[in-house]
């Protein structure tokens, strides 16, 4: 039981940090009440942790491994369980959304040194079932959230669901505490400031620019500023990363099609899977009057139920899969249920959302772990700790920017149709429907550019160099 030990503080903080992605959604409209919060407010409960995770995912990763993968583990937990608390009490929203920054923070720590820590620690057969546990329960942490956050929002109170993170993150600071040995790399590359401050410039102005544009419009100074900016320090961050020794993102992987087409193909996919999700939370609860338990059963545990089926029964069978079908067939079921999704209406109840979700998880079940291995085969294997960080920071920014897009997209309708209760379906309606563009681009793009890439099972091993982990072909 002992060797297990480093998995279970592993597995803890993982998911902690995933399932906090989706347990506030169906918590939105009681955070709104209680403080009388707008939209753009709770866009922001949910962007300002995501855009955080994702900003410092690859720099906490050169951290860990010049400092040790150990102490940032704990140092992210500590955080994280303090931002939590802080989460619970905050007395308004401005609050709420800078002790979510807190916890991006903290989450970017504890998931930058995960996928290290299981592969110093264990080897051979034992490697084979931690990465297997640790997958299912990154899979579980999705598809638990929004019914824990409806289960305690409805029953307690929405501060609740930031108040469970704390006997969790005290466990699982005890399971390190006594469990996982420190381990640095011997090469590490130095921490790359100017790249991380440029892009985390880059991606917060911009998804600021996008969410006043719902407010304000798209000539308003306030978007416009904001937006310049982010395309100034998105400019700044590639000259930056061009010139570096040791970039926090070789931007040199690019110019490998396959590479270029997966991290699109992993932004456009956050996005139109799971990003539209606030809305049709907001519908079912204001509009239709469901409860939050309600609102995670209809409007999330279908696609999160769907995911983890076809994970569970037919994971090894797309592993052997041609990737360029796989994903890309994948990413057209995903359009398609966006669109079943679409057909809401006016007098619509809430279980018209369940087939077109059903549809959204199975794609999603099919991209999500095939679009990783697939991405890791392609690129050299010094790289691949490099390049594995890449596809999660940009999975996180697409779930960003999605929220803010697709907000501008619900509210623009709901005030054209001043906010009658068919506005609201109408809205939801046209938002699904650009998910849907962007799942159908995402996929036609993968099933033209992606490469004919054979891989087998991926074995995961160290490097010695400043990347965390490298990849071969079994």
């Amino acid at each position: 039981m002992r060797k297990w030990i480093p998995l279970i503080a592993v597995c803890l903080g993982t998911f902690l940090l995933l399932v906090d992605v989706t347990i506030v959604i169906v918590a939105l409209p009681a955070i709104a009440g209680d403080f009388g919060a707008d939209y753009a407010d709770l866009q922001w409960v949910l962007d300002a942790y995501a855009l955080a995770l994702a900003a410092l995912l690859l720099g906490a990763g050169s951290l860990a491994d010049r400092y040790g993968r150990r102490g940032v583990y704990l140092t992210g937990l500590v955080v994280f369980a303090v931002s939590s608390l802080l989460c619970a009490i905050a007395p308004n929203e401005q609050a709420l959304i800078a002790a979510r920054v807190l916890q991006g923070i903290g989450g970017a720590a504890m998931f930058a040194t995960t996928l290290a820590i299981l592969n110093l620690t264990y080897h051979g057969r034992d490697r084979g079932v931690a990465f297997g546990v640790w997958g299912a329960v990154s899979g579980a942490a999705t598809a638990a959230g929004p019914l824990v956050g409806g289960l305690l929002t409805e029953h307690l109170s929405w501060r609740w669901i930031f108040l469970v993170n704390l006997p969790v993150s005290a466990a699982a600071l005890w399971f390190t505490l006594r469990g996982v040995t420190e381990s640095r790399a011997p090469r590490a590359g130095r921490f790359d400031i100017p790249g991380t401050v440029t892009f985390t410039i880059a991606a917060g102005a911009v998804t600021y620019g996008l969410i006043q544009a719902s407010a304000e419009g798209w000539t308003a100074a306030a978007t416009l500023v904001p937006l310049l900016a982010g395309l100034v320090a998105a400019a700044a961050f590639v000259l930056v990363e061009l010139r570096s020794d040791h970039p926090m993102l070789d931007l040199g992987l690019f110019r490998n099609p396959s590479f270029a087409v997966l991290i699109v193909a992993a932004f456009l996919m956050h996005a139109a899977a799971f990003a539209v999700m606030p809305y049709s939370t907001v519908w079912l609860q204001q509009i239709l009057g469901h409860g939050p338990v309600d609102a995670g059963l209809l409007g999330a545990l279908p696609l999160s139920g769907a995911s983890l089926l076809v994970g569970a029964f037919a994971g090894h069978a797309l592993q052997k899969a041609s990737p360029r079908l796989a994903v890309g067939l994948g990413l057209l079921l995903v359009a398609a249920g966006d669109l079943a999704q679409s057909l809401v209406g006016g007098d619509s109840g809430g279980t018209v959302l369940i087939p077109g979700l059903i549809l959204v998880g199975l794609g999603a079940g099919a991209v999500l772990p095939v679009q990783s291995s697939a991405l890791l085969a392609g690129v050299p294997r010094e790289r691949s700790g490099m390049a594995g960080g890449a596809l999660n920071t940009f999975r996180q920014l697409g779930f960003a920017f999605g929220v803010a897009v697709f907000g501008k997209v619900f509210q623009d309708a709901v005030a054209d149709g001043r906010g009658a209760p068919a506005a609201y379906a109408e809205g939801l309606s046209s938002t699904l429907q650009l998910a849907a563009a962007y799942a159908l681009v995402a996929g036609i793009l993968v099933l033209i550019l992606l490469r004919r890439t054979a891989h087998g099972p991926v074995n995961v091993s160290m490097s010695t160099d400043e990347n965390r982990v490298k990849v071969s072909e079994g």
